[in-house]
């Protein structure tokens, strides 16, 4: 016997919250009188990662108010939970900025658009998402020196998007939404329409990068040849091999927890990949500084080799915290943070690395951390911002948008959601407005870090 609500009822409810939380008032951005220092809330971030590693991420924050956004989701997280929010949630990815899209892999070798990073993910508002992705694009289009009304119409492209695949998947049957993906081959022919010569040109140059974006490539230009062995080779402060990092025993014992760690993670994949990974042994490993927020998280990549020499497999075990969600959307469900992200990614991707999981380990300080493990690189392919023109940005906002409206569909109330967001622009204007102004305070939050760093606060270094 069906039990919950119908469809009628929830895109009733739906539409009822219009009258709760007027979607106009999405507009609204008004710094609370109690906010929190920013560069405290960086402080407090970088306490727990390593030490020697964080002026590197005030460097990498200070180069542009778009790459200050890009390390400052904890800072925004804050400022999201006293927006209006129609109490429909989601699985979110917690971090949405556009550089967050890129292209991916599937385990069939279809090449396909999708989200990368689930670092912060958590179930919560589905508004969060939809305004961290709007704010920067209009945080990288001011960069980018696009005129306001581009930037506005920018947004509102994103915000209508999301607001018209919504609705789609509001119609379409549940397995049809949980199947639906992004495949390249169909986003080509799509933009092939849309873009200019220029505009195609780039997308089949990103395209054709992303092929070559494999465990091969990432093998010849991270490794070297010593004393007949393949050993990761040393690009200090980026990538450190183990054996420089820790010399000794010490560096012996840590070799032997994460070579334990890849060993024991395997627990959380299928059987079919599990088996898979028993074909591989780990030979060398490094620390590895990736990104921009997550600068100074316990890094760590490791070479793995099959057969021979000549059969390769590069895996990457990232630190997992707690969500910077989690004061404000709630605790994860998960204890081990790791399953959290791993959980997390499945749910909102249309397909997952086969080597995507997560598992728990003891640092050589003596502390329990927690990972997720995944290959380092799979065809990995991303859209350059800061060379995007106004119309290749719209474009890729479009598709940005509807890939975050099937993400969110896949585990929230996508009648309900889609109701609410209706058939008209009202979300999309104010969508546009709320860009802007938390644009606004996100160059007013750079400017405190750069001052932060002038004053001696703090301690930033470039690479």
């Amino acid at each position: 016997m069906a039990s919950g609500p119908t469809a009628r009822e929830r895109a009733e409810r739906g539409r009822a919250l219009r009258s709760e939380v007027p979607r106009s008032r999405h507009a609204e951005f008004t710094p609370a009188p109690d906010r929190a220092d920013p560069v405290d809330i960086v402080e407090r971030q970088s306490a727990l990662r390593v030490p020697e590693l964080v002026p590197l991420r005030y460097g990498r924050m200070l180069e542009s108010p778009f790459r200050f956004y890009r390390g400052a989701a904890a800072i925004m997280a804050a400022d999201l939970a006293t927006t209006p929010s129609t109490g429909l949630r989601a699985q979110l990815c917690g971090d949405a900025h556009l550089l967050n899209f890129r292209l991916l892999a599937s385990p069939e070798r279809h090449l396909m658009f999708d989200i990368n990073d689930f670092d912060e993910t958590l179930p919560g508002p589905w508004e969060w998402d939809v305004k961290r992705l709007a704010a920067s694009f209009a945080i990288a289009a001011r960069q980018n020196g696009f005129s306001e009304p581009e930037r506005a119409g920018i947004v509102r492209a994103a915000g209508a998007s999301y607001r018209e695949q919504m609705r789609r998947y509001a119609q379409m049957r549940t397995l049809d939404v949980w199947y639906a993906h992004a495949d390249m081959a169909e986003v080509e022919a799509e933009e092939a329409q849309e873009l200019g010569a220029r505009g195609r040109a780039g997308l089949a140059r990103v395209i054709e990068d992303a092929h070559g974006h494999d465990t091969l490539q990432a093998f010849r230009k991270l490794t070297r040849r010593s004393g007949g062995q393949v050993r990761i080779a040393s690009d200090p402060p980026l990538i450190v091999p183990l054996h420089d990092l820790l010399p000794g025993p010490e560096g012996d014992r840590l070799a032997g927890t994460l070579s334990d760690l890849i060993a024991s993670y395997g627990r959380s994949l299928r059987a079919d990949h599990r088996r898979l990974l028993e074909q591989y042994r780990v030979v060398d490993l490094a620390r590895k500084v990736v990104g921009v927020g997550s600068v100074g998280t316990r890094c760590w990549i490791l070479l793995l080799l099959g057969r021979d020499d000549d059969d390769p497999l590069l895996l990457q075990a990232k630190e997992a915290g707690e969500s910077v969600l989690a004061p404000y959307a709630g605790a994860s469900r998960h204890r081990n943070q790791g399953a959290r992200v791993v959980d997390g990614q499945r749910l909102m991707q249309a397909a997952s690395d086969i080597f995507l999981g997560w598992q728990r380990t003891t640092g050589v300080d003596g502390r329990p951390r927690d990972f997720y493990v995944r290959q380092l690189r799979d065809w990995k392919g991303i859209m350059p911002a800061d060379e995007m023109v106004p119309v290749g940005m719209r474009r890729f906002a479009v598709r940005c948008g509807a890939t975050l409206a099937r993400a969110h569909a896949r585990s929230g109330d996508r009648i309900a959601i889609g109701a609410y967001l209706g058939s008209g622009t009202v979300f999309d204007e104010a969508l546009a407005q709320f860009a802007e102004r938390y644009a606004d305070q996100n160059a007013r939050d750079h400017q405190a870090l750069v001052e932060a760093v002038r004053s001696g606060r703090v301690r930033a270094e470039a690479g």
